[in-house]
């Protein structure tokens, strides 16, 4: 006899997995993402018991493409994300998912089965402690021995993700508490005398930093991903305009900031613009707001922002004077700051010179590279696509250097709307992650602008995106080369080629793999294209589509991604 539908309010029996399920709806999780295996298939019978409508299931065809479309979806609407696999192999293929949310501040739930408790520490066919492996790449994580802890756990977990700095959380259910009953009670708050997240700044913090601003001629605000987790791009274009101080923001924090906005100076660090790194290597106050001082943006740390007083305004307090000592450090939500700095008085300092001298900066030595006759450009591709949408699309990326070029040449003008692996610098990051964007944001055109190394990765998703009915799009920047390992080599190592040629070494004239055929294989329509003249037709055709669509656009492996700041060295050391 087939079960019945999940019901919220009958006191009746019920299976832990019921229970979990039922746990889910509560939270308001609209969307899963998860591979069933032999210790959830619990979970997943119980999710076939959910009323239609209620909840979406999606069958990623890797766990992790399952655990980055997650936090695709995470990161594009800011609400938790979820990821659902099995034991063993299933839970360990979310590792670099889960490692990758920690890194960048992702709210994501990642619930796996567990062997049955009985087995638990003897080797079981396909059994992993991952509360062990996970524990020092989470926010939190649980093993749940009894069926009585299921409702409280999974609201403690969703709880624990998205409040103070958001981060993953692992749920780890074995086997035989989802298969246990019980009359379940629903947890209606939530009370941790461990956890407790701070949130507001101090009067006396605050002044500090309002007197430092009055005091100060080149100031700077540098602004990261916590002005996006913390809701407040509104706060800092107010606070940004409201003192005339100019913005530089992190590969995560563009588009906390607009990036047609006269005060903009794009993104700052290793591969970011001369005039942002130069802001900050003569300002002398730097706002860092959100931000945590990532070696990507900083190089050599004693050299970086050396003759500025440094405020540093983060929710986490483990950021603060971690990599560099703050005279102003405040933990507080961002959002807070800018908000009650937007009400005090703050002086009436004029900037504009300084502005002015950052824009001459900005007009000498903009973002540029070498038109190639009919040769197709990356940077050519991803600018003309920034035109065509006006910003309004989601962005994914891969990494390497078709990541560095979508954060150069396409001008972010509204928060989520950049998602790529940033701290970890996950591979195969992109397309997942495009998959979950669209489906919790429908309405955006949604975009994964990708390598050849990195789209490889994952292109298994591309049987997601057609049986599940997403139109996403993916640009495949397609050199044949693991471009950014490439080009560390010629800057670095004489040009010496070790292993970052991924085309066929019998033929190496020849485009391989073949992504239009791959993709048609999979059911989704694909073209190549390899002349600049054919950029402008292919992109129109790509975001006139209603289908999943992937447009592989051969390009040099010769290019190089300029400026740069050799790691670990100065401002003075800049590649241009």
């Amino acid at each position: 006899m087939k079960a019945s539908a999940l019901t919220a309010d009958e006191a009746v029996l019920r299976k832990g997995s019921d229970i979990l399920v039922e746990a889910l709806l509560r939270e308001g999780v609209e969307i899963i993402f998860g591979y069933p295996g032999g210790a959830s298939m619990e979970i997943h019978q119980s999710l076939t018991r959910v009323p239609q409508g209620r909840l979406r299931m999606i069958l990623p065809r890797h766990e992790q493409g399952a655990v980055f479309a997650a936090e695709g979806y995470a990161k594009a609407t800011g609400k938790v994300g979820v990821v659902l696999a099995t034991s063993g192999p299933g839970a360990t293929n979310l590792v670099t998912g889960i490692a990758d949310a920690k890194m960048d501040s992702v709210p994501l739930v990642a619930i796996t089965g567990q062997v049955h408790q009985s087995l638990i520490g003897k080797d079981a066919f396909q059994e992993t402690d991952v509360v062990g492996i996970t524990r020092p790449i989470t926010k939190h994580n649980y093993l749940v021995q009894r069926v009585e802890d299921l409702a409280h756990t999974i609201k403690e977990a969703f709880y624990i993700a998205s409040t103070g700095r958001p981060g993953p959380v692992l749920v780890d259910v074995p086997k035989n508490v989802q298969q246990a009953q019980m009359i379940p009670k629903w947890p209606h708050e939530i009370k941790m005398r461990s956890y407790k997240p701070p949130t507001h700044a101090g009067v006396r913090e605050l002044e500090q930093i309002a007197r430092a601003i009055r005091s100060s001629k080149k100031p700077v605000i540098y602004a990261g991903n916590g002005i996006i987790c913390g809701n407040a791009s509104r706060a800092l274009q107010q606070f940004a305009e409201k003192t005339g101080i100019p913005v530089a923001m992190t590969v995560l924090g563009l588009g906390s900031f607009p990036a047609n906005h006269p005060l903009c100076l794009d993104m700052l660090g290793m591969h970011g613009a001369v005039y942002a790194n130069y802001a900050v290597s003569q300002a002398d106050l730097l706002l860092a707001f959100g931000v945590r001082f990532d070696d990507r943006v900083t190089g050599k740390v004693e050299e970086f922002a050396k003759h500025g007083r440094i405020v540093h305004v983060d929710l986490d307090s483990s950021e603060i004077n971690k990599i560099k000592t703050a005279e102003i450090p405040v933990t507080s939500d961002v959002g807070y700051v800018l908000k009650k700095l937007n009400e005090m008085d703050l002086g009436s300092n004029d900037y504009s010179a300084w502005v002015e001298e950052l824009q001459s900066i900005k007009k000498a030595k903009p973002f540029r590279y070498q038109d190639d006759g009919d040769r197709i450009m990356p940077q050519y591709v991803i600018e003309l696509l920034s035109e065509k949408t006006g910003g309004k699309a989601i962005v994914t990326t891969g990494v390497g250097q078709h990541q560095m070029w979508t954060a150069q040449y396409f001008k972010f003008v509204y928060p989520r709307t950049l998602l790529t692996s940033a701290g970890l610098g996950a591979m195969g990051f992109g397309f997942p992650a495009a998959l979950g964007a669209k489906l919790g944001r429908p309405d955006w055109q949604v975009i994964d602008i990708d390598g050849d190394g990195s789209f490889t990765m994952n292109i298994q998703e591309l049987a997601t995106a057609f049986v599940e009915d997403i139109p996403v799009k993916a640009i495949v920047l397609n050199n044949q080369h693991l471009g950014m390992v490439v080009q560390w080599e010629d800057r670095f190592y004489e040009s010496n080629r070790a292993h970052t040629f991924i085309g066929d070494p019998r033929n190496p004239d020849a485009i391989y793999p073949d992504f239009v055929s791959i993709a048609s294989g999979f059911g989704v329509p694909a073209r190549r294209i390899t002349k600049k003249s054919e950029v402008s037709d292919a992109l129109d055709e790509l975001l006139a589509s209603e289908k999943p669509y992937v447009l592989d656009v051969v390009i040099p492996y010769t290019e190089h991604v300029l400026p740069m700041i050799p790691s670990g060295r100065t401002f003075d050391d800049t590649i241009y």
